[in-house]
């Protein structure tokens, strides 16, 4: 067993030795280090260095992580955080171009926001005056000409373009609803789900128009891990479902987790709904729908992320059950605007009964929903599995049907049975 030994505290340090040199010559070797700069000497000097720095969106090292805090955290990279505020890619002087672009920027705003205020003090003093000599066609052209320089004077401003892009947009200004609808409408979201929706007929067999305006997005469980033993020993997280994939029964035996953007600052009344288009008939041989859930009188605004109020108070969430036999199932996510944005609707819940045969059409009309007006949509697909069996059994609490193909008839049939010898 080796003996472990204390060394002296005169002993000089040995971290520094290299290859065959010995103590004397690394003691001998050291040289005069001048003593540390004073305090207000540092101060002064990186006070100087932080204002040559400067600039008019603020230095490149303002907001985000400097070569300094990099040093003193060892030279690895930071932890993950949320999205940081903008600050400039290079620093001022490193390129003229990037330089005259920005003061370019900046004087173009400037201009627009002059023209703004100036629109402004216009607007207030037509609306002073009486009403017999008001123009009020006037009046809203320049109200709505006061919107579009709202925007324009700070649609090109850097920070801006950086908050909408990174989840920092303020819903409460103009220019950040205007950039990130634009974003949502431009950039792939809804033409994705627009796709999705005309492949798999969506619209016509439920609405025959669809025109969203909001973005609506639907969080379920993740998938089931395939070993058993898992199943129950792990914890799955919320996993935002993308248009038209294909879920399993499992995740979805839970009411899913609704966030939305919207645009309009105005609260305004809207009705949720979720429909299974592909349940199978056999009376008619042909196929129906199913209402899964429904909740009128839902109040959202460009100010509410998700909803507000309680979304099982109504027509409570049944569980996608596509049946035995059967090809997939498409379930539909509709929020629909009510005809009347501030009065609530009155509408009946559904028993069990009626859910089966819930006819889309017919009660869009009665109510005075309309698809062309906007609203929130989103859809998936579902087949069967051994799930569906467990939500019939103790959530339904009826015995499962099963549908398949009929047998064809067989046209050799009366030959079989004869005897083929004599």
């Amino acid at each position: 067993m080796l003996a472990l030994r204390r060394l002296p505290r005169f002993t000089p340090r040995v971290a520094s030795v290299r290859g065959n040199a010995t103590l004397e010559a690394a003691t001998q070797s050291q040289p005069n280090v001048p003593p540390p700069p004073s305090p207000s000497v540092t101060a002064k000097s990186s006070a100087s260095q932080g204002k040559q720095a400067e600039d008019t969106f603020g230095s490149a090292g303002a907001n985000g992580s400097s070569s300094g805090q990099q040093q003193n955290n060892g030279g690895r990279q930071p932890a993950q955080r949320a999205p940081r505020e903008w600050c400039r890619p290079i620093a001022k002087g490193v390129e003229p171009a990037y330089d005259y672009a920005l003061r370019y920027i900046l004087k173009d705003a400037g201009f627009i926001r002059k023209e703004l205020e100036e629109l402004r003090a216009g607007v207030a003093a037509e609306e002073k005056k009486p009403d017999d000599q008001r123009d009020e066609a006037a009046l809203e052209e320049m109200r709505q000409r006061v919107g579009i320089l709202e925007i324009q004077s700070e649609v090109n401003l850097p920070n801006v373009r950086w908050n909408a892009k990174n989840g920092l947009a303020d819903m409460n200004q103009p220019i950040y609803r205007h950039l990130v609808e634009q974003r949502w409408r431009e950039e792939g979201d809804l033409d994705l789900l627009m796709e999705r929706i005309y492949q798999m007929s969506v619209v016509p067999d439920m609405l025959p128009e669809l025109h969203p305006s909001f973005d609506l997005r639907v969080k379920y469980a993740e998938p089931p891990p395939k070993d058993n033993y898992l199943r129950t020993r792990v914890r799955r997280k919320l996993k935002q479902v993308e248009p038209g994939i294909f879920l399993v029964p499992e995740q979805t035996r839970r009411q899913p987790e609704l966030s939305m953007t919207l645009f309009h600052t105005d609260t305004r009344l809207y009705t949720l709904l979720m429909v299974d288009l592909d349940v199978p008939d056999p009376e008619t041989q042909s196929f129906t729908s199913y209402l899964h859930w429904l909740q009128p009188n839902v109040p959202l605004s460009a100010f509410t992320t998700s909803p507000t109020v309680p979304l099982d108070t109504h027509t409570r969430y049944v569980p996608p059950h596509p049946q035995r036999g059967t090809p997939y199932h498409r379930y539909v996510l509709l929020m629909l605007p009510q005809a009347s944005p501030t009065e609530p609707i009155d509408i009946p819940v559904f028993s069990e009964a009626d859910r089966l045969g819930f006819n889309s059409r017919a009660f869009a009309e009665q109510y005075g929903f309309n698809g062309v007006r906007g609203g929130g949509a989103h859809m998936w697909r579902e087949v069967w599995d051994e799930t569906v069996s467990h939500i019939y059994k103790h959530t339904l609490k009826k015995e499962e049907p099963r549908f398949g193909r009929l047998p064809r008839a067989d046209p050799y049939a009366e030959i079989k049975r004869t005897k083929k010898y004599l």
